[in-house]
């Protein structure tokens, strides 16, 4: 008995093996975070790169024939990005163009006159139709690269997957989104073409 109660005080006393326990405790809580890291890091450097890559594919669609080739330049803004990301359907790009008649009007509602103070434009009060919709709209910019001399908003949206499928135990989405955009106008090649009307709409009640 005497034995086996000197064994049972030798082993409360061995600390042999502590740092293995202890490592099992702060290991999950080490590796999330460096995998947080590395997460982040690379949502920043793919940023990066979609911003250089959009400010090259906007310069190009400036150009005299850049409306023919958006298809290709936005091919292009994919190319760039494949050494960072995953291709199609892994990754998602989604591409948008509007273009203005100044840079002062870019993400800007149509004018209107609000009688009523209301702040909106309703009961038939007049407003610029400056996209020719037949409508008043919060962003008065038109669909697609434009006209010569038309200043261009051009933002590119990139879905991708996480680089580690851990984000679900902590809450996180599993895909990453990530956008870039620029305001670049489209060279002289010919004169800027002419844009809305005033119009007055039916009251509504």
């Amino acid at each position: 008995m005497s034995r086996l109660l000197e064994k049972l005080r030798r082993l409360r006393k061995n600390e042999a093996g502590a740092a293995l326990v202890e490592f099992a405790f702060v290991a999950p809580v080490l590796i999330l975070l460096i995998m947080g890291m590395l997460d982040v890091g690379h949502r920043i450097y793919a940023t990066a790169i979609l911003q250089g890559s959009v400010q090259k594919a906007a310069r190009d669609a400036s150009l005299d024939d850049g409306a023919a080739k958006t298809s290709t330049i936005d091919d292009r803004v994919k190319e760039l990005m494949l050494p960072v990301l995953q291709e199609e359907p892994i990754s998602r790009f989604d591409f948008e163009r509007k273009n203005y008649s100044s840079f002062s009007d870019v993400a800007q509602p149509e004018d209107f006159t609000d009688s009523n103070n209301d702040g909106e434009c309703n009961n038939g009060e007049p407003y610029d139709d400056s996209n020719g919709n037949d409508s008043w709209d919060e962003d008065k910019g038109i669909a697609g690269q434009g006209n010569a001399k038309d200043a261009v908003l051009y933002t590119v949206t990139v879905t991708y997957p996480r680089l580690f499928p851990m984000a679900g135990l902590i809450g996180l989405s599993q895909n990453q989104i990530i956008e870039a955009s620029t305001v670049l106008r489209n060279q002289p090649f010919g004169g800027q073409g002419a844009r809305g009307e005033a119009k007055s709409p039916m009251l509504r009640w």
